[in-house]
């Protein structure tokens, strides 16, 4: 019988394989990671990049410590029972090293590949349900409005179910994950009072959580290069896909007006106020750095996710580990 995964530890770093690093670099930029002693590796999946499964796996059997993320694998690209066989076997293979994310997908991908629903909050409340049932070796539910998998069992099952978290945004699809789902996977920018705000979204259940946060990061003696280096990652806060995420920002107000005078979200990001950029990201010094993980830590998160900022990913692994409490 599939044992739950242990409740999660707080206080674990990761950091994200960004979806643009050469793929030369892709195998030595995970060992790199473990051998630096950080807990996680989380890969993305973004329309035309490279499959989150496939880079799981080869990052899971190039390691043999790291847990290794996937955030997220949309909901309406992939049948649920595929998916679970897909995940099940991961997490045979490396037991107890996986966790798996899903969500809606961003919308214009999911549109241009024939995969957006008519009503992504049924779906993904449909498939996390299921997902999580099929992973544990338990029957798949009663059919719903998309998805079908009524009766389907997975005779190869893990010894230790890996947690399921949904990457989504927005009220009603986090209370989704506090019903269905094992936790968040906050994308970024995810400042200590959005975190909070999210929490408060899962309402009362009681199953152990995983809360993933994904920031922009960078470390550097010289804080202004730090925050220089960030401020690019930031461009997109002002989209209105980021809405959900600024809205418990004290200066939110602030921030939207100064997205809206300014020419375009380059200049937008250059000019945004340091204690801005300090806030949404995870930029300065290493004691500084090391502040913001903890903030985001005591708001609530399990794990804090560093995507590195800047134009060579593999060199900055070197610098952001400075943030590690065995490196001060």
């Amino acid at each position: 019988m599939s044992e739950p995964h242990a409740h999660p530890s707080r206080g674990r770093v990761g950091v994200m394989l960004p979806r643009d690093l050469p793929v030369r670099d892709v195998l030595p930029f995970a060992r790199r990671a473990e051998e630096l002693g950080f807990d996680q590796v989380w890969v993305v999946e973004d329309l035309g990049r490279r499959g989150g499964v496939a880079q799981a796996a080869t990052v899971l059997a190039s390691t043999s410590r790291l847990t290794v993320g996937i955030g997220i694998m949309p909901a309406g690209a992939r049948n649920v029972g595929f998916a679970a066989m897909e995940l099940a076997t991961l997490a045979q293979l490396h037991p107890g090293r996986l966790i798996a994310g899903i969500g809606h997908g961003m919308p214009d991908w999911m549109r241009q590949a024939g995969s957006w629903p008519a009503g992504p909050l049924t779906l993904i409340k449909e498939y996390a349900q299921a997902l999580r049932l099929l992973i544990a070796g338990k029957p798949g539910p009663a059919n719903g409005r998309y998805v079908r998998c009524e009766g389907v069992v997975l005779t190869e099952v893990p010894d230790v179910v890996p947690p399921v978290v949904l990457g989504v945004r927005g009220p009603k699809s986090q209370a989704v994950a506090g019903e269905f789902a094992d936790g968040l996977l906050l994308a970024e920018p995810a400042a200590p009072a959005y975190i909070t705000a999210s929490l408060d979204n899962l309402g009362s259940a009681t199953n152990p959580r995983e809360i993933v946060t994904y920031d922009a990061a960078a470390v550097d003696d010289d804080e202004e290069a730090a925050l220089a280096r960030v401020r690019t990652a930031l461009e997109v806060v002002g989209e209105p896909e980021w809405a959900a995420h600024i809205a418990p920002l004290p200066f939110a107000e602030e921030l939207r007006a100064h997205r809206e005078a300014g020419p375009d979200a380059r200049q937008f990001a250059r000019t945004m106020p340091a204690a801005w950029v300090r806030e949404l990201s995870i930029a300065g010094t290493p004691a500084q750095a090391r502040a913001a993980i903890d903030a985001r830590h005591a708001a609530g998160a399990t794990s804090v996710v560093l995507a590195p900022a800047g134009p060579d990913a593999l060199s900055a692994l070197d610098s952001l580990v400075r943030v590690l409490p065995h490196r001060h």
